[in-house]
């Protein structure tokens, strides 16, 4: 696998620092997680629980070993160091600057072991204004302007409910990551990666910020594309009260949808900048929906050229042969469903481990 020999050392807890070990373990990284003394990471009893784990803890951190340590304590802190002196990687995600009180920072690190890539991951950074405000997930997404994207019917800011900022933040990780071992073959140096949710979430932001840039006033949301804005790029109610999506704006997909309506003469519409001008179309798609259930729908854009799918909830979507066809989805042997991994190699692909890291193991210690 792409990365056998790799050993990555993590403190992190919670989402985004797990994500990344586990994208990393899932190609064959040795990752030891460094779990705190008292009671580990707290993820091993947030939610649901099955065949003794809870199902977010499994799906976050198999496939790696775990250690206890108290860091505060001389023999435990020395413990660490001695695996952190050998590590390729290491991974924490406390707030700025305790890494540093607890003698664990990069710093201290790189002091024993020049060649470490070392990530700290935060809310806002190591620098500037926001560094030490607490934040979580939804604080991180509501600064970055995300939350208010999120406009309802009734004009207000809807909950978002998957981690956008914790996602984006492991993916920025694992590619700093990996750029900085790529740059150690030819320099033998590691370096210090200071990866924010908050940086993270506004760098793929390029979509969204036309009006902002070129006029200097905020989003009407509901006048924009990616907000429903667009009649292609839209959510319809159908005649069972569910939902489907149009996700392609492009006139090629306006004309064949509307062709198989027998509404050839509203394509026109889609070419007009999305928003009032729109209307005419987006309230013929409106009455066009609710005249079929969703599977009706289904059936009949089988075989059309149009960005169709019908708005599943989550359960459904695990329910989908293509996610076991496409390895998305596996069992273990007590029959614990298993997140597969996203990174799918021709030659050498990954092989997610099953395994739920025990609480503490004494004896650990690189393979």
């Amino acid at each position: 696998m792409k990365l056998e020999g790799v050993k990555v050392l993590d403190l992190s807890l919670f989402l985004p620092g797990p994500m990344l070990t586990l994208m990393m373990a899932d190609h064959g990284a040795d990752v030891i997680k460094v779990e705190p003394w008292e009671e580990g990471d707290p993820a091993r009893h947030i939610g649901y629980r099955k065949n003794g784990h809870t199902v977010w803890f499994r799906n976050a951190n198999r496939g790696k070993r775990s250690l206890r340590l108290n860091l505060k304590a001389d023999a435990d802190k020395a413990r660490f160091m001695a695996l952190a002196a050998e590590a390729d990687v290491v991974v924490e995600a406390f707030r700025p600057g305790v890494a540093d009180r607890l003698g664990v920072g990069y710093n201290a690190i790189a002091a024993i072991n020049p060649g470490v890539v070392y990530v700290s991951i935060s809310a806002f950074g190591q620098t500037g204004p926001n560094r030490d405000r607490p934040a979580h997930d939804l604080a991180v997404e509501a600064l970055a302007g995300v939350v208010a994207l999120n406009e309802g019917q009734d004009g207000k800011p809807a909950m978002p409910h998957m981690p956008v900022a914790d996602a984006l933040a492991s993916l920025t990780a694992l590619s700093g990551v990996l750029m900085a071992l790529l740059r150690r073959r030819d320099t033998g140096k590691g370096d210090f990666l200071d990866v924010a949710m908050f940086d993270s979430l506004i760098a793929w932001t390029p979509n969204v910020t036309g009006r902002i840039f070129a006029t200097g006033e905020p989003h009407v949301v509901k006048d924009e594309r990616s907000f429903g804005g667009n009649a292609m790029y839209n959510l319809y109610e159908t005649a069972d009260h569910q939902w489907v999506s149009l996700g392609g704006a492009e006139p090629k997909f306006a004309k064949a949808l509307l062709s198989g309506l027998g509404r050839e003469d509203l394509t026109v519409y889609a070419t007009y900048p999305p928003g009032p001008q729109q209307e005419p179309l987006r309230a013929f798609l409106r009455e066009a929906f609710k005249q079929k259930t969703r599977t009706e729908w289904e059936t009949w854009f089988e075989g059309r050229d149009v960005c169709f799918a019908p708005v599943r909830n989550l359960k459904e979507a695990f329910e989908d042969p293509h996610l076991v066809a496409r390895g998305m989805l596996a069992h273990d042997a007590e029959g614990s469903e298993i997140v597969g991994t996203p990174l799918i190699f021709r030659d050498e692909p990954g092989r997610p481990d099953p395994t739920v890291p025990p609480v503490n193991d004494d004896t650990l210690g690189w393979r």
